[in-house]
């Protein structure tokens, strides 16, 4: 007889890609003094790096990704 945690670890494993977006606008940051704009530009790159570190495959690439929080940021 088998218990109910051998028959989970008997499963096999289940991989798949997860693709997340759109991403959030920053554009509504735009009036912040720049220190601020800069702060909010260091955590959207560390989000987006949780992100990928978990597995998670933005459909926006990194250089695009860049370039529209810098120009909706205003730096």
């Amino acid at each position: 007889m088998t218990s109910a945690l051998e028959s989970v670890v008997d499963l096999p494993a289940v991989t798949f890609k997860v693709i997340a977006g759109p991403w959030p606008s920053y554009s509504n940051c735009r009036h912040l003094p720049e220190r601020d704009r800069w702060e909010i530009y260091s955590m959207a790159k560390a989000s987006r790096a949780a992100l990928e570190d978990r597995g998670v495959s933005m459909a926006e690439t990194y250089d695009d990704f860049i370039r529209r929080v810098t120009q909706e940021l205003d730096i």
